[in-house]
């Protein structure tokens, strides 16, 4: 193994949208969705939203079959397979559900590269219908993290996965966009690499007091930018532990000190 364990947000770093989103956008329960949002947590309105669709006579293979066409960039699979192919520990840490996860990682050919998926549960019943329950059980007990919503604190699950990894030389690499991903970058220690997603929540709150987040930080901004960077840092890693290149099928075969100075800085530490 490379000692890079590399955790993975989902919805809009592996998938480009909201999974929740699409599947409510594109199976036309949109101002339902929007009309529900105000009185439920996001977790709680979801599980509604199944069982209103199955109300109305949509079944898991539609479910299904707009899950299989959810857009993403084309060079995200082949920066998971690089990282895969370099001995990477790959794992997911999301706020969607392991059903909408598992039923397009499938799809696309690539669940096998995941040692583990932490997200919400998600499961058909007896009755057919998909049903969306908390990673956390807020209703027994608070997981207690002002900075998460109320179903899933990251920032404990990522605790728990280097608590769970005996090797002190292990260093992670964490993708993220979301509000969510904010918590869990705080956990990262100055050894490991926080990449947040440009202009997107996590980046804007990272932004605000860059000093809070001890790892070091590599932003990105699509697809083709994210298995540049990751390719990069996964290099840079095994290169500080006297271990050969890795390459990608990316342009950027061998990063050239050319190739990583065009690559996006380091966000600096404001004084």
């Amino acid at each position: 193994m490379s000692g890079i364990v590399v955790v993975f947000d989902f919805d809009k770093t592996i998938v480009d949208v909201d999974s929740d989103n699409w599947v409510i956008d594109e199976l036309g329960f949109t101002d339902l969705f929007n009309q529900l949002l105000p009185t439920m947590p996001w977790n709680t309105l979801m599980d509604t939203m199944m069982m209103e669709l199955h109300s109305k006579g949509k079944t898991i293979n539609d479910i299904e079959e707009v899950l299989q066409k959810i857009p993403l960039h084309p060079r995200v699979i082949p920066a998971i397979k690089a990282a895969h192919d370099s001995g990477c520990d790959l794992r997911i840490v999301s706020d969607a559900n392991t059903f909408f996860i598992e039923t397009i990682l499938k799809h696309l050919g690539i669940r096998e590269y995941f040692s583990e998926i932490n997200t919400n549960p998600g499961y058909v019943n007896e009755e057919g219908r998909l049903r969306i329950l908390p990673y956390h059980d807020f209703n027994k007990a608070s997981h207690g993290c002002s900075l998460c919503p109320p179903n899933m604190c990251k920032g404990l699950v990522i605790e728990r996965i280097q608590d769970s990894i005996s090797e002190e030389n292990k260093r992670f690499i964490y993708l993220g966009d979301g509000v969510g991903d904010y918590c869990p970058s705080l956990r990262l220690k100055e050894k490991d690499f926080m990449m947040p997603r440009k202009n997107f929540p996590v980046w804007d709150l990272i932004c605000k007091d860059p000093s809070l987040v001890k790892a070091e930080i590599h932003g990105w901004s699509d697809g083709e930018e994210l298995e540049q960077v990751l390719v990069y840092l996964i290099n840079k890693i095994s290169t500080d532990q006297n271990s050969p290149f890795i390459s990608s099928d990316c342009k950027l075969q061998t990063l050239s000190v050319s190739a990583m100075e065009a690559l996006p800085k380091v966000l600096p530490v404001r004084p």
